[in-house]
């Protein structure tokens, strides 16, 4: 029982760093010591969000219908892990930038360093094997 209330707690969080992330850095001017490809945000996004609908879905549905079957819940597993490597890329901005030249680290109004990132995508990161396990055990 508790597992299961904590998968749908971290799902819920899950898509809210999906959110807060495109948020954060979807504006062009991000914090950081680097920038990263606009590219890998909107991956980390369209991933994001399709694997919380995709895995919604899977939770909702009972296992004898086509929507909660297992391909559903490995495809949602999958672009949770997809979603989670990127997420894990886009925190490569707080890398200390070397050389005479380098340029200091950026700020903006959510915090003054890496650690909201670090929380977030650390925490998906425990989330997705949380549901990975609950998967294999068959809690959910």
């Amino acid at each position: 029982m508790f597992l299961e209330v904590l998968v749908y707690v971290l799902t819920a969080l899950a898509a809210l760093v999906v959110v807060l992330t495109r948020r954060r850095l979807g504006s062009g001017t991000s914090a950081g010591r680097l920038q990263i490809s606009h590219r890998l945000l909107l991956v980390h996004t369209v991933a994001g969000a399709l694997a919380w609908v995709t895995w919604v879905v899977f939770l909702v549905f009972s296992t004898d219908h086509p929507l909660g079957s297992s391909t559903t819940g490995i495809l949602a597993l999958a672009l949770w892990w997809l979603t989670t490597v990127v997420g894990l890329m886009v925190l490569t901005r707080w890398m200390p930038a070397r050389g005479k030249h380098a340029d200091s680290a950026v700020t903006d109004s959510w915090s003054t360093g890496p650690g909201l990132s670090v929380l977030a995508h650390v925490g998906l990161l425990l989330g997705v094997l949380v549901f990975t396990y609950a998967y294999v055990t068959a809690r959910v």
